[in-house]
Parts: C-alpha cells; structure tokens; sequence
C-alpha cells in the first residue's frame, strides 16, 4: 500500500504534541500505526470504528481457515492458485506468495475470511477516489496480508504480517456485521483497502454481495495484481476501484515492489473493459519512478488506453519501512507530474499529500474554474449540477458527482 492511504483515528484527532515524523505525513492526523499512538486513540474512539490491535488477537490456521476460491487441484497434491497474477503453485502445508492462501491436504484455504485487522470510517477523498460520490463516507475494512513486498509500504506492519512467523492475527468481524456497521455510520461505500483486498477476496466479495442489496456501495484500493476470472466474478458489486500505478518500468516493479509492470498494466485494462470506475495513483519516490520518460509513460498509458477522463492522482513519498534513507517528494515533482498529464491529455490530475497547493481542487476540464474544493481529505464547496458544471455546462466524468 502507498503512501496515499493510511490507517487514521476516526474523526481524525489532532497529532499536536507528538514528535514523530510518521504523524505528520497524513495532513496533521494520527497514524495508528505506532503502538504508542493506538493506545492513546483506543482511549479515545468508540467501538468498533478503529484499528484492530493484533494484540491477543491471533488465531491458529485452524480456526482461521475458509475454503478459498479460485484454485485448481495439481499432481503431488500441490494446488494451483488463480486469484493473483502470481498464480502460485502451492505445495502441500505451504502458503502462496501472500501469506494468507495454504494448501491443507490439496484443498486451498483463505486463512483470513472474516478476520478484520483494520476497520474504520473514512471519507472518500481518504483512498483517493475524487469522482465517487464526493464528501461521502466510506466504512473502510482490511485483513492481514499482501502478495507484494513494496520496500515502502506505510502498512508493512499488517501488509507483511503473515511472513513473521507469527499466527494470522485479526478479530472476527462478519461480512453482515460490516454491512451493518456501515449503515449505522451513515456510509455511502465500503472501502476493502489499507492492505491489499486480492488477498481477501472471498470475505471481500461476500460482503460486497450483501453490500449491494443493501443500497451500498463497494470500492477496492488495490496494487492492481487481480486476474481476469476473479475481477470478472466481482465486477458485478464493484462500483469503483483505486488502483496502482507504482512506476513505469519492469526493474522498478520487480525491484521495489516484487511484481511486474505488465501484470498491473493488463489489470488496468480489464479494469476498463468491465465498466468500473477507476482512478490511479502514483506515488513519487525521487530517483526511482519520477523519470521525465516515465511519467510521461504513465500519463500516455491512462491517456491513450484508460481514457482522458480517468484521475491520475501523483502523490508524494514519504520516508517509511525499508526506504528511510531516500529523500522526500519536492513539490515541485507533482506541479511537474501534473503539467505531464495535462500536456497528454488527461482531463483531472491530482497531487497528494500536499496540502495547500491547489492540486487537490477538481477543476472543469472546459472552462477551467474550481468545481470541487478540498484541503487535504475535507471537501469544501461543489460547484456541479446534476453531473454538469455550473459555470459552464460541461458534463463531469465520475460516480455520484
């Protein structure tokens, strides 16, 4: 998981008075990941709208463990898994790339099916998705575990959980319950994101079916790993997605992240060809993926095979995990990345973590004034009319706008 999305106290409570430069990334919020900091917040939130301490909350495989989907029996007794473009080839007793996918006696068991290591409220702006209903909020849900090994993840302490050595760790929290939840906090979406929701597929898709018949909707903030048959499956209950876009290069993939560029570019257009909404994100890093040649790659990329009217959002990198030694973004790298996009054609390009720049605002791509104020993750006046802007009349490309 980028930079774009961390795990916040609902409500947002002020980081005033603690010195740690973790807490300073996410426009003056706590970030829960510090031990220190959940013990403050937990004092703070009401349940159940905060983060699952892992604390005492680890389950054997036994009791964890749910018939996963998505698989194929292979000889030996391995099994072959097709939820990720990994596609593991899973011998018996072991665990697909993962972490959270086993072979038990050749049948293939999700270890994390109603095991939630993350809940809470967040609004929209949060995963970033600008062009879905807008100011509303989305109740946001997670498990442990992530089949990429991003050398910066801001969540590496559940994304990463599962190759501790350490039993799967979560509380149990049931697909019906997070319906429930959200509709007690007057939520428009649920959100399954903070890790990576691939990884959680069948408790992501089980809760999105209950979701829609409930009225609500259902988005992914995902590296973008998924394959063809299992989008498909879901594609039906899922409104929209954030996906993404790490970089521009297989050797920046394949050394920063553990995947490949290919796999998430084909992802991308499967995202298109179903029909669901998407907005991508890139987070900076300086000297790794903010190349002149590889932002423009990316800009042509959404341009030319997404459609102008997808979001590019550029975000900035902050010091973190496996990558505390490189320098933050300048930004002065977004305005360039954002001058990129528009010079290619992109409609709505956005700069994150940021705040105070004007980069967060939605201008209209015709007559160029501000449709959609934010700072930071609040959303200020919405100058748009029945999907139309007021100034001038343009239809506006989004969900709910």
């Amino acid at each position: 998981m980028q930079g774009r999305e961390r795990r916040q106290a609902n409500g947002g409570i002020p980081w005033r008075g603690i010195d740690s430069v973790h807490n300073r990334l996410i426009h003056g919020y706590f970030d829960i990941n510090l031990g220190v900091v959940w013990q403050t917040v937990s004092r703070e939130l009401p349940p159940p709208f905060c983060y699952t301490s892992s604390r005492d909350q680890s389950l054997s495989r036994e009791d964890a463990m749910h018939e996963a989907r998505f698989w194929t029996p292979a000889p030996e007794g391995k099994v072959k898994c097709s939820l990720c473009r990994f596609r593991c080839l899973i011998a018996e007793g072991r665990r697909g790339v993962c972490g959270v996918r086993e072979n038990r006696d050749g049948t293939l068991y999700t270890l994390v099916y109603g095991r939630s290591i993350a809940e809470n409220i967040d609004p929209i702006e949060k995963k970033p998705l600008y062009h879905y209903h807008p100011g509303s909020l989305s109740f946001s849900v997670s498990t442990v575990g992530c089949n990429f090994r991003c050398l910066h993840c801001q969540n590496w302490e559940i994304s990463q959980w599962p190759h501790t050595g350490r039993d799967i760790a979560g509380r149990e929290l049931p697909p019906a319950e997070i319906v429930r939840r959200t509709r007690a906090g007057n939520c428009r979406s649920i959100a399954y994101t903070y890790t990576e929701p691939t990884i959680f597929f069948e408790y992501a898709y089980d809760t999105a079916v209950l979701a829609k018949e409930a009225g609500i909707g259902n988005v992914f903030v995902t590296n973008g790993y998924t394959t063809p048959e299992a989008l498909e499956a879901i594609a039906p209950y899922l409104d929209a997605a954030n996906v993404d876009l790490k970089g521009y290069s297989e050797n920046f993939y394949r050394e920063v992240a553990g995947a490949t560029l290919q796999g998430v570019l084909d992802t991308l257009r499967e995202y298109k060809r179903l029909g669901i909404w998407i907005e991508v994100t890139t987070l900076l890093i300086p000297g790794h993926n903010d190349s002149e040649g590889e932002l423009k790659g990316i800009a042509r990329f959404i341009a030319g095979e997404l459609g102008p009217e997808v979001p590019w959002h550029v975000t900035a990198f902050y010091p973190t995990y496996k990558m505390l030694d490189e320098p933050p973004t300048p930004a002065e790298t977004l305005r360039r990345a954002r001058r990129i996009g528009l010079e290619a054609g992109l409609k709505y390009v956005y700069q994150g973590n940021v705040p105070g720049e004007g980069g967060e605002n939605t201008f209209c791509p015709a007559c160029g004034k501000i449709v959609i104020e934010r700072q930071g993750f609040r959303v200020g006046t919405i100058r748009i009319d029945k999907g139309a802007c007021e100034f001038c009349g343009e239809t506006l490309d989004g969900v709910g706008l």
